[in-house]
């Protein structure tokens, strides 16, 4: 991702307007590996600014989605999540304590043999299971 300076300048390229809500959002998001989700970039933004609303978390979101800066991901875990890692990936999702983690798949091998024209653009595997944390731990231990 980006840093929050070139962001700044990609959103004033666009037209958008650039408030301390949205810079703060930036800092928030960059160098999360988390695949937050809006609520909890809202929890993290508010934590310094307050009066920030969870409207403009969402609008910001989408708007840095929409110009390619971040993935809108569904990964199955009741919320959208975002990621700031916009390069080619996969992920791993831990079904007991929901932590995400980015992977490398080959998915060339996984094209169905008749697609009947239709061409695939690009595709997106996700991992459900433990992760070795939640593995390891005894039975009725939550781990987050």
């Amino acid at each position: 991702m980006r840093s929050p300076d070139e962001l700044t300048v990609a959103f004033r390229c666009r037209g958008l307007k650039i408030t301390p809500q949205r810079v703060a959002i930036f800092r928030a998001l960059h160098d999360n590996h988390r695949h937050p989700t809006a609520e909890s970039v809202y929890a993290a933004v508010a934590a310094e600014m307050p009066s920030i609303s969870l409207r403009t978390v969402y609008q910001t979101l989408n708007d840095l989605a929409e110009m390619g800066e971040i993935q809108s991901l569904d990964l199955g875990t009741g919320a959208a999540r975002f990621d700031p890692n916009v390069d080619d990936h996969h992920h791993l999702v831990c079904d007991r304590c929901g932590a995400i983690t980015d992977t490398q798949v080959d998915v060339s091998h996984l094209t169905p043999p008749d697609l009947g024209g239709f061409r695939v653009a690009r595709a997106q595997v996700i991992f459900h299971g433990r992760c070795p944390r939640c593995a390891d731990a005894p039975a009725g231990q939550l781990t987050r």
